[in-house]
């Protein structure tokens, strides 16, 4: 269990409407779906050719969730929740959700960061726990907007043992874009400053997908927006930032070079 801390091993969307979300993601992203748990537990988990990737389930309604605006949020494991969870409070994250247990399946908690950004340590009871990251339908990159990207990098490297795998300079607006990884070499994601227009620190989550104009086609089609791209970005994959139909941010990539 110890090789889970630091990676990221499931996805939530809260969201206003379940059932008008659950629709969107199916036909934009090709997920299917099946209830999970009692049926007042009003779960669904999304999964693609490869097995579930995450769930929906509705703001403030059950364990997992918390009163606010639709959003997607991610679990990153941890051997210990309880430890991990006294470890971001020594180190000035707040506490939205205490330590719970989920029956069969393992423990979690919700923090928000020292500057404002929402994830949930998680600890499964099951084993071992890993998203395969790189192919269509899976949660590709883990990205943090946030207020002093140094300060931001400290706090997860010190309660997840990340590794830098490289940075380069985005101007003096954003500053350093830092990338980030479980792996030595292998990124998970990027850290910056959050653009000026984005009202809080946030993460965003990119679902890789294998042709991005025509996903964003059937995100404009099913009622969505298209924030920003799409955008080829350094190394050559193309990104591109949309809103679902309820509010909940999410974002796109379709590789440069597809992974086998």
């Amino acid at each position: 269990m110890s090789d889970i801390r630091g990676r990221f091993v499931w996805y939530d969307l809260l969201t206003s409407d379940p059932k008008a979300a659950e629709a969107f993601y199916t036909n934009v992203i090709g997920w299917t779906t099946e209830p999970w748990g009692p049926p007042e537990a009003a779960y669904t988990m999304f999964s693609n050719e490869e097995g579930p990737v995450g769930g929906i389930g509705e703001v403030g309604k059950d364990a997992a969730s918390v009163p606010g605006p639709p959003n997607w949020i991610a679990y990153i494991g941890t051997p210990d929740v309880d430890a991990t969870v006294e470890q971001a409070k020594a180190l000035g994250a707040e506490v939205l959700v205490e330590p719970t247990d989920i029956p069969t399946v393992g423990r979690f908690a919700m923090l928000v960061d020292p500057q404002g950004a929402v994830f949930a340590p998680f600890a499964s009871g099951s084993g071992h726990l890993e998203m395969n990251a790189r192919t269509p339908g899976m949660f590709g990159w883990h990205e943090l907007h946030t207020t002093d990207v140094d300060a931001g990098w400290a706090f997860y490297e010190a309660l997840f043992g990340w590794l830098k795998t490289g940075e380069f300079d985005m101007g003096p607006d954003h500053g350093t874009y830092r990338m980030y990884g479980h792996t030595p070499g292998v990124p998970l994601g990027g850290m910056m400053n959050k653009p000026l227009d984005k009202p809080a620190p946030t993460w965003t989550y990119y679902i890789v997908v294998a042709d991005i104009l025509a996903t964003l086609d059937r995100v404009k089609a099913n009622g969505g927006q298209v924030t920003y791209g799409p955008q080829e970005v350094p190394g050559g994959d193309v990104v591109a930032t949309c809103v679902d139909p309820q509010g909940a941010a999410f974002a796109l990539t379709q590789l440069a070079t597809p992974a086998a």
